[in-house]
């Protein structure tokens, strides 16, 4: 069960949000799971590289080329919010859509496909220096916090289908029409975050599990 201090950080980082133009809970949740996936995986790269200090070997599958550190986490956040925002949206998020182009063959690997229509909707540098901000003071490593977090995340947008609130761009649904796009997207971007492997390596596909959240009629299954 997520914690109350998880709770408030969470509902502040949706207030900025929402306060700051995207109104689409879809979007929230999505920009929300993008952000929190680009943080760990700087945290994953981290541990790599002390494993590779402590053993004096390269480092084992980077996350980052030497060329893409300025692209981790740990170093756009530090940045002015006009640069930072300029490295998020030109340059991050370019880059995970590529992690899973891995030559999986036609239509590439399922993280490729989930993330081939990634959107960064920021409205502003001072939005999401602020959203780093706070999503800097929550620890990921847990993989019991993650799934209690994305959860949490998805009963808001329940409440906010609930409340009418609830809007699905047609950028966000699948072409199968089998998966809605931020819940299928937030599924395995865990799921190789839960399992320890970079999305450019192998992802793991989540498990089925009886509890579903049926947003509009739509189903999202969170793997816990």
């Amino acid at each position: 069960m997520i914690s109350g201090e998880l709770r408030s950080k969470v509902d502040r980082i949706w207030d900025t949000m929402w306060s700051g133009g995207i109104s689409n809970p879809l979007s929230v949740i999505e920009q929300l799971t993008y952000l929190l996936f680009i943080k760990r995986l700087d945290e994953l790269h981290t541990l790599k590289e002390h494993k590779a200090n402590r053993t004096g070997k390269p480092i084992e599958e980077p996350a980052f080329a030497a060329d893409q550190d300025h692209l981790r986490w740990s170093r756009f956040k530090e940045a002015a919010p006009e640069t930072m925002f300029e490295t998020v949206r030109d340059e991050v998020f370019p880059f995970i859509k590529t992690l899973g182009d891995n030559g999986a063959g036609e239509g590439g690997s399922t993280y490729t496909q989930h993330m081939k229509d990634v959107l960064f909707m920021m409205p502003t540098p001072r939005v999401l220096a602020s959203v780093v901000d706070q999503i800097d003071d929550i620890d990921m490593s847990d993989s019991d916090t993650n799934g209690d977090l994305y959860e949490y995340m998805l009963g808001k947008i329940a409440t906010a289908g609930q409340n009418g609130q609830f809007r699905t761009p047609p950028a966000h649904h699948q072409a199968d029409g089998r998966h809605d796009g931020p819940c299928a997207q937030g599924r395995d971007l865990r799921s190789g975050l839960r399992y320890g492997r970079l999305p450019h390596l192998r992802i793991r596909a989540p498990r089925q599990t009886p509890q579903h959240h049926h947003l509009q009629g739509r189903s999202c299954t969170p793997s816990l």
